[in-house]
């Protein structure tokens, strides 16, 4: 059996054991390549493996999955799958497994808030001019304070929720939530309101994204969602890029619209540093890192190995994402 780990930064490399647990099932390889590589070149590279476990990236789209005929298992080190043609996995019956959210709820919806906090406190100038001996300048770092002001968090799920409690816990903030999928009793649990994306935005001093990327959330923040937040606002993204419409950002940050755009992702990531948003000091941008603590990581590679493990006993894994693969 072939194992192929693929772009994948982490799996394996803070934790062998991992690596150890996995070799006595078969042989493992890694790759690491392009976000778009072809079809025809991802299915070439991984002709002999029949499990993957991948990152965010590559995409695998209908037509790998039409040329790649032995796959057995994409284990998604992680718990977003948007890089996964779902309904070409399951017709070709190639069961998809992700990460249990529990497992990175914490750690995501902590560094939401850290690099918001980062933002909002200027924590990062601030350092930078201690380093060049400009401890003066100090006064212009003036930030604000979070407690008792309106934070709106946009997708209350597992991560998004976890952030809505730190925020209300912490500093005491009027909680406002756009989402329209969860109960009004789970709501009421965390002391939040549930309004429209309309008035979250025109309310907020404090914008957190949450949300998955779907054909509906895809770039739903654009022009006409900028218009309507306030002046001055700050928003943290620790969830997907695509939720950013960035040509639109690009013309918000133009305008002084915002006061700090913190964020873990970006579309079309990774990039270097020529990208276009890193030229301006009031974004903050981070390499995909959100769920880069001991206990996260640990977490997603023991869940890794337990589906690789349970699919070569004949048993179903946990945290399907198609479960109708084993129905047929």
């Amino acid at each position: 059996m072939k194992i192929a780990i693929i772009n994948s930064s982490s799996f394996g490399k803070n934790f062998p054991e991992h690596i150890s647990q996995l070799e006595k099932f078969g042989t493992i390889e890694r790759f690491d390549v392009p976000t778009r590589i072809p079809a025809t070149e991802l299915a070439e590279l991984l002709a002999e493996h029949a499990i993957i476990i991948s990152s965010v990236t590559p995409f695998f789209t209908r037509e790998f999955f039409e040329l790649k005929k032995n796959l057995k298992l994409i284990s998604r080190h992680g718990i977003g799958y948007n890089n996964i043609d779902m309904a070409a996995a399951t017709e070709h019956g190639v069961p998809v497994t992700i990460v249990h959210p529990e497992v990175e709820n914490d750690a995501v919806a902590e560094n939401a808030v850290a690099i918001l906090m980062a933002q909002v406190r200027q924590v990062i100038p601030a350092e930078a001019a201690t380093k060049s001996s400009n401890w003066a300048k100090r006064n212009t770092f003036l930030g604000i304070q979070l407690r008792d002001k309106t934070a709106g968090v946009i997708g209350f799920g597992n991560i998004g929720s976890r952030v809505g409690e730190i925020l209300k816990g912490g500093f005491n903030v009027r909680l406002l939530v756009f989402d329209p999928y969860v109960s009004d009793e789970h709501l009421a649990s965390f002391g939040a309101e549930r309004v429209e994306l309309d008035e979250l935005l025109e309310t907020s001093d404090v914008i957190s994204l949450n949300a998955k990327v779907t054909p509906e959330s895809k770039y739903m923040i654009s022009d006409r969602e900028f218009a309507l937040m306030k002046d001055g606002v700050y928003i943290t993204n620790t969830a997907r890029g695509e939720l950013f419409d960035e040509d639109a950002l690009v013309r918000a940050l133009d305008s002084g619209k915002l006061a700090g755009v913190s964020m873990d992702v970006v579309e079309n990531e990774p990039i270097d540093g020529t990208h276009r948003l890193l030229k301006y000091d009031n974004v903050l941008i981070t390499p995909h890192t959100s769920a880069y603590t001991q206990e996260c990581l640990y977490g997603m590679g023991d869940k890794v190995v337990s589906d690789v493990v349970k699919l070569l006993n004949n048993e179903i894994p946990d945290v399907l994402v198609n479960p109708e693969v084993f129905d047929k």
